[in-house]
């Protein structure tokens, strides 16, 4: 028997280290820049699904949303030029979310480089600013190492997303396998122990703490142990910005999500607690209100900030307490820690606890489909492990405020406020989990995005419900608009399609709702259907946000005014 090591391309090679780490996915859309690649795949498609998109940008968004489910690399792969300007959409929201990603992205010859030649972009200039490692691999025998490193940068520390060139020569070239690798695993860094006693201590001088929840990479046993911390020292626990899930809403310790649209009762809370305990929560500009609920560059609360990349570390505020950590070493380290009596702030829990359940219990309904309706029936009705996501736009404040997440990868949505970003994100869950229910929010000008993969949709036989909000506008602007120039509205209002008839064009079920009583028989309808559903909602423009109307903001505007 002949062991000795038979030559691969350097294609060939790029799917052999894909497969070392255990890669079962891959989202892209095809090129003729990285030929040997999709042959590599064509191959081995006994052991990675390729997953065709219809644009490079839905792509890499599956791909994002992949890693935040998995806390993996999802991997993504283009074409040059096009491709990859498409694509980078989705490489910014994995680094503004810190979510692993790898985006693959086919590159001219070595002989082409530096002519401009056909769609040639200097790809480590490109994607500089908005990733943790931009390179290329001009050699064939060097692919394992690259792409072995590239899989550790993505998750080490803030994860975040690599990017990697495969010139089309460097692909066609032969080399010799390197020996099996394994999937990379990542060091995991430990609080120290003298910091975790300080916090205690900090804890300890405390009558009004929080503790913030955020950030990336939790695993189901972190997210236990972090619930085991809480619950002994008796602390309220707030989320960032769509980390709704990190923390059951349900729990009596819960206070809310510290994001847009936030509670004012809750924001006054943060602006008052003596201790923010700040746990993977970066404290960017939507989670701070603006940098305006913590004071910068020395918040006036004591702050102990929990990250596991230093340079995040003091990037804003200086912390009276820092301590980097991998998020799940630290929740280990802190369940185990002696608790502190949180006798001495039960009334502050207990006050931040009921503002919370008032502030997401709808109000009576406004007009005859109000959105809040539609959000708690979908409370009441989707399974506690339904995943909901969603892009950017107004509508999504209704689903921050009104749903209550109980478990851990039921939220997607972009910190980076992309939109289009729903659609391939239900994609990607339902491909991850086909078990469970996956719900798809989306405003008009959202959704049109990237709608254009219901064909993806269709050809994987996803069972997705999607709801469109349909307002006619593009809202968010539009709520702008009448805030600083009243009555002046311009490029906010939309044409739309038939929704219903252009997802059935797709094969898909479809009914369009106009009063609140209607929904929840849709919703039943679209659930029991087995396959993918559209349910359209006629939305009254004047209905901005949950809180705003855009009569009372024009209004409230002018007065200021005059």
């Amino acid at each position: 028997m002949n062991d000795t090591p038979k030559l691969m391309t350097g294609g060939r090679l790029v799917v052999q280290a894909l497969l070392e780490q255990g890669v079962d996915t891959v989202f892209c859309v095809p090129g003729e820049s990285y030929l040997d690649v999709l042959d590599g795949l064509y191959a081995e498609q006994a052991r990675v699904r390729v997953v065709t998109c219809r644009h490079e940008g839905a792509a890499a968004f599956m791909a994002e949303a992949h890693g935040k489910l998995t806390g993996r690399p999802g991997v993504c792969m283009v074409t040059r030029g096009p491709g990859a300007t498409n694509a980078s959409i989705g490489v910014h929201t994995a680094f503004q979310d810190s979510t692993p990603m790898i985006l693959l992205v086919g590159q001219v010859g070595g002989d082409m480089v530096e002519r401009d030649a056909f769609q040639e972009i200097d790809y480590r200039r490109m994607f500089g600013p908005f990733t943790k490692w931009v390179a290329q691999i001009d050699s064939a025998d060097r692919v394992t190492e690259y792409m072995n490193r590239a899989f550790t940068v993505a998750m080490s520390g803030r994860p975040g997303p690599v990017v990697l060139a495969l010139p089309e020569d460097m692909l066609t070239q032969s080399a010799f396998p390197a020996p099996p690798t394994g999937p990379v695993r990542v060091p995991r860094a430990w609080p120290a122990p003298a910091a975790l006693q300080d916090m205690q201590a900090m804890l300890s001088r405390a009558s009004r703490p929080l503790m913030v929840v955020g950030g990336s990479g939790w695993t189901a046993k972190g997210l236990e142990h972090l619930n085991r911390y809480a619950a002994l020292n008796g602390l309220p626990v707030a989320c960032s910005f769509r980390r709704q899930d990190l923390f059951d809403n349900r729990h009596a310790q819960y206070a809310g999500e510290v994001g847009i649209g936030i509670n004012p009762e809750l924001a006054q809370a943060v602006r008052d607690a003596d201790l923010i305990l700040a746990v993977g929560a970066r404290l960017g500009e939507m989670a701070t209100s603006g940098y305006t609920l913590l004071q910068s560059p020395v918040p006036r609360q004591n702050l102990v900030h929990v990250l596991n990349g230093a340079e995040e570390l003091g990037r804003v505020y200086q912390p009276a307490l820092a301590i980097q950590a991998d998020l799940n070493a630290f929740a280990e380290s802190a369940a185990a820690l002696a608790p502190v009596d949180g006798g001495g702030w039960r009334g502050w829990l207990t006050s931040l606890r009921e503002n919370y359940l008032r502030y997401t219990e709808p109000p009576a309904p406004r007009g005859r489909l109000d959105p809040a309706a539609v959000i708690v029936a979908l409370r009441d009705r989707l399974d506690a492990r339904a995943i909901l996501t969603n892009g950017a736009g107004n509508y999504s404040a209704w689903a921050h405020r009104y749903y209550r997440h109980s478990h851990p990868n039921t939220q997607l949505a972009p910190t980076s406020g992309a939109m289009g970003y729903g659609v391939p994100a239900a994609i990607a869950a339902k491909l991850r989990h086909p078990d469970r229910q996956v719900v798809c929010l989306a405003g008009d000008g959202c959704f049109l995005m990237t709608s254009q993969e219901l064909a993806t949709v269709r050809q994987q036989r996803l069972a997705i419900v999607f709801i469109v909000f349909n307002n006619g506008m593009y809202g968010t602007i539009r709520m702008h608009q009448e805030m600083h120039y009243p009555g002046r509205p311009v490029a906010t209002d939309l044409s739309n399609p038939d929704f219903v008839a252009y997802a059935q064009s797709f094969g898909m079920g479809a009914e369009r709702v106009e009063r609140d009583a209607d929904f929840g028989p849709a919703l039943t309808r679209a659930l029991a259907s087995g396959s993918a559903y559209l349910i359209e909602l006629a939305l009254d423009p004047e209905l901005l946000t949950p809180r705003a109307t855009l009569s009372g903001l024009r209004e409230r505007a002018r007065q200021a005014t005059a």
